[in-house]
């Protein structure tokens, strides 16, 4: 693959700036108030997607490192909730 010019970095600060922008945005929205964790939560995971993926060169490496950084990017947060079942935190 052809490493990426500097129109394609502009384009994924341009990305990376309009979730950011939605992130600050949800944060003022009263309508949402149930809903605002949940979303910037799932903001920021996309940032680190984009920013792990694209920065840190996941596309140009054999597809097994992509293939295991997903996987520990699937069973991370799983994990995590098995541990607060456990500890009674998300049944009170």
């Amino acid at each position: 693959r052809p490493h990426p010019t500097p129109r394609d970095y502009w384009v994924v600060a341009l990305v990376l700036g309009v979730i950011t922008a939605a992130e600050v945005t949800v944060t003022y929205l009263d309508v949402l108030d149930a809903a605002v964790v949940p979303l910037l939560l799932v903001m920021a995971a996309a940032k680190f997607l984009i920013v792990v993926g694209w920065f840190m060169h996941l596309r140009f490496d054999a597809p097994i490192y992509r293939k295991l950084f997903y996987l520990g990017v699937i069973a991370a947060p799983i994990l995590f909730g098995a541990v607060l079942f456990t500890f009674g935190v998300l049944i009170g």
